[in-house]
Formats: structure tokens, C-alpha cells, sequence
């Protein structure tokens, strides 16, 4: 479980958290929603420690990961817009090499990388170099690094930018799967179809202050409106109004 309260962040003059305040459930896949520039990077920065935060407490799993940050990241996938790929490794020797990294080895290594390879259906690039992969198939990568180590919780940063049809279905199909290993998975998206159909919950920030928490069903009723799109229009737009 991710439990966050009341967190900000500043960079110089800007403020890009002021005051965010939520929690993530274990066996669930929460949605982080905001406008562009709203902190939601920032926000993935700071729950794994890769940022230090001005005010505020974080806990993951009870563990704080400014106090115990290799605890933290030992049970912590975490997918960015920087991916980090060797060019000249083959897939399953980047795997490899990331799997060692994590103290995995021999058999078991091998294994969970073909497990990992059949997750997210990218037996086809095992082999090959990353030199010349597409976009979607970069992310893949990334993403079987990610949860290579069988990481509790899931931080993903737009996990389907780039991704055809039907490596989006093999993502959404991977994150089911992992729900239902009862891993704590994040996901920032701007896609609201993978929100109403993936996502047991919903976190919306504005201008780095939490608007709202719940699931569409809830976000929906308490707007007035339907359609999620709108509701989250709506919910973002108040936000900015007060904050205006």
C-alpha cells in the first residue's frame, strides 16, 4: 500500500507539488490523472526517492523512501519516459544484466525473463538488438525491466504512449494479471478508456494539489456527469478556477 500526505515540491519559484494527499491499494490499479504539468512526474519521482520532498510524508508499505530507499526499491517497478536502453544488448541480454543487478541469477533469471517475454507477448525481439526498435517495442523493454524483479508496487509513467493495438492489449492483459497477484500498480495516462476499463481507482491532481479520489463510477456521481472525460474536465476545471 502507497499512502501519501499532504506532499510539496518546489523548484526554485515553481511549485509543482502543493499538496497532494492519496492512498493506493494493494491488488488495485490506480490512475494518476492530471492536466500536462499538473506534477504527476514529479509526483512518480518522489514516491521512489529519486526526488526529495519539501513537506510532507510518504509510505510504502510503512517504509519511508527518503529513510530506507533501497527497502523501498527493492519492492519497486518503476517505468519513465527515459527508457536507458544498450543499443547493442539483445533484449534478453539487457534483461540479463538489469536481472543481475537485482541479485537474480542462473535458472531463475532465465526463467523469469521468459515469463516476462510471454507477459507483455515480445518473444519476437528476445534476441535482437535494440538497435532500430520502434518506439512501442522500447517500451516493452522497459517494462519487462520494470517488472523483471516481481516489484509489490508499479509506478508507470504513460505506460501505452507508442504502443499499436496489440501491444496495448498485452499491457492491459499484463496489468490485470498483476492485479491479481495483488501488486499496488500507479499509472499516470491521459487515456480515458484505459482508465474506465483498467483502473479500480482514480486520483486526480491540478496545478499539484489533489481535486479528487475514487473510481469513475464515484467521480461521475459526484460530478453530475456520465461521461469520465467530461467529469475529469470538470473536476480540473474547478481546480483551476480556485487556484486562479
Amino acid at each position: 500500500m502507497i499512502e501519501v500526505q499532504e506532499v510539496r515540491k518546489q523548484f526554485g519559484a515553481v511549485q509543482a507539488l502543493g499538496g497532494v494527499s492519496f492512498s493506493a491499494r494493494d491488488g488495485q490499479i490506480t490512475a494518476l490523472l492530471g492536466p500536462n504539468g499538473a506534477g504527476k512526474t514529479t509526483l512518480l519521482r518522489t514516491l521512489v526517492g529519486l526526488l526529495k520532498r519539501d513537506h510532507g510524508s510518504i509510505a510504502i508499505d510503512g517504509v519511508d523512501p527518503e529513510k530506507d530507499p533501497l527497502a523501498v526499491r527493492r519492492n519497486i517497478g518503476f517505468l519513465t519516459d527515459q527508457f536507458g536502453l544498450y543499443e547493442r544488448l539483445s533484449t534478453r541480454e539487457y534483461l540479463s544484466y538489469f536481472g543481475e543487478l537485482n541479485g537474480m541469477d542462473g535458472a531463475s533469471l532465465r526463467k523469469r525473463i521468459d515469463e516476462v517475454a510471454g507477459l507483455l507477448q515480445m518473444e519476437d525481439i528476445l534476441e535482437r538488438r535494440a538497435k532500430g526498435f520502434s518506439q512501442g517495442q522500447r517500451i516493452k523493454v522497459a517494462l519487462a525491466r520494470t517488472l523483471l524483479h516481481r516489484p509489490r508496487h508499479l509506478l508507470l509513467d504513460e505506460p501505452s504512449r507508442g504502443l499499436d493495438v496489440m501491444s496495448t492489449r498485452a499491457l492491459r492483459h499484463a496489468l490485470l494479471a498483476l492485479r491479481a497477484e495483488g501488486c499496488c500498480v500507479i499509472m499516470a495516462t491521459h487515456v480515458m478508456q484505459e482508465v474506465t476499463h483498467l483502473c479500480d481507482d482514480v486520483i486526480v491532481i491540478a496545478k499539484g494539489h489533489t481535486v479528487a479520489q475514487g473510481s469513475p463510477d464515484e467521480l461521475c456521481r459526484r460530478t453530475g456527469i456520465a461521461n469520465l472525460e467530461d467529469a475529469f474536465v470538470s473536476l480540473v476545471g474547478t481546480e483551476e478556477g480556485i487556484a486562479a
